[in-house]
């Protein structure tokens, strides 16, 4: 009898493990986070996707953050590094660590954050809002016609627009080729001028400023990292910029439509909650976007170029 009682009371004390094991109290959750570049947006980003876990899980969350310094061949080497250890789930900050995450692994649940199009990113040609995938996340993008509507807003004379992207990078070609047909639609002339690399922004810069009255930069993680080498060159010309997102403009433009990056990463960590903690399946979330959109402006230089903006901008702080 006593044996008897001895195996129920240890098939009970196993069975108690593997539920803790599986979903219980005492679980503990890795999170790997490869962020591509460091600058505003992409770091408000990763501390509120942060956040948002601490405060749900509190300790039960650990972090890797790694920083691919705007290398996507590093990108790719973090991403493979979080796999081969072991992670729950890996954060993919920007375009370039989403497609770098997607490759090293087709089972750890992958979170893309300051994402603009993730069918662009993913080559998913029947987009319909889930990647049907162990992918999903957050996206970036603010309203392309909304934004062409403020650079005409404070500057309806302009003659020739020039749209300054990094060719490297899949979304921003997106957004270049929206702005475009936004700027066509309402009879304005343009013209592309896209980099590279780092290496080629001032020289690209120069050669736009030659040929337009305004520049516009998209959500673009190497014009972003490259914002004072652009304001070094259009600030003496006294070429404004329109900026794609409040980071950019901080550094280089009058104005922008932009989202809060910290609240964007702040609802990728609430989405991975739900996986981590909750159970849900990756596969059929649908990608999220930020909820509201503020149009804001550079007060510095603003009054270096003169320019008065209307009473619904905000200025950035």
């Amino acid at each position: 009898m006593k044996k008897k009682l001895l195996s129920v009371l240890l098939v009970a004390v196993m069975a108690a493990s593997v539920l803790t094991g599986c979903g219980g109290k005492d679980d503990t959750y890795k999170v790997g986070i490869c962020q591509l570049v460091e600058h505003p947006a992409l770091d408000a980003a990763t501390e509120g996707f942060q956040d948002a876990l601490k405060e749900k899980l509190g300790d039960k969350v650990t972090f890797t953050v790694q920083n691919a310094q705007g290398e996507q061949t590093t990108c790719a080497t973090i991403c493979n590094g979080f796999v081969s250890d072991g992670v729950d789930l890996i954060l993919a900050n920007a375009t370039p660590a989403l497609q770098s995450a997607a490759s090293a692994t087709t089972t750890t649940p992958i979170l893309g954050t300051s994402v603009t199009d993730y069918g662009t990113a993913l080559e998913i040609a029947d987009w319909n809002g889930s990647t049907g995938r162990n992918i999903s996340g957050t996206s970036d993008l603010a309203p392309i016609d909304e934004q062409e509507k403020i650079l005409l807003e404070l500057f309806p004379d302009v003659k020739q627009v020039g749209i300054l992207y990094c060719s490297a990078e899949a979304n921003s070609l997106y957004q270049v080729k929206l702005f475009g047909e936004a700027l066509t639609a309402d009879g304005v002339a343009y013209k592309e001028y896209a980099v590279a690399d780092t290496n080629e922004v001032q020289a690209v810069v120069t050669a736009a400023i030659a040929e337009c009255d305004v520049l516009y930069i998209p959500t673009d993680n190497t014009l972003a990292n490259c914002a004072e080498t652009v304001y070094n060159v259009v600030s003496p010309a006294k070429v404004p910029v329109i900026a794609g997102e409040e980071g950019i403009c901080g550094g280089c433009g009058v104005a922008t439509l932009s989202i809060s990056y910290y609240d964007l990463g702040y609802a990728t960590g609430e989405m991975a909650y739900e996986i981590l903690a909750e159970g849900k399946d990756i596969k059929t979330m649908d990608v999220r976007y930020a909820p509201n959109v503020t149009k804001k402006y550079n007060a510095k230089i603003c009054e270096e170029l003169g320019i008065t903006v209307p009473d619904d901008y905000v200025a950035i702080e």
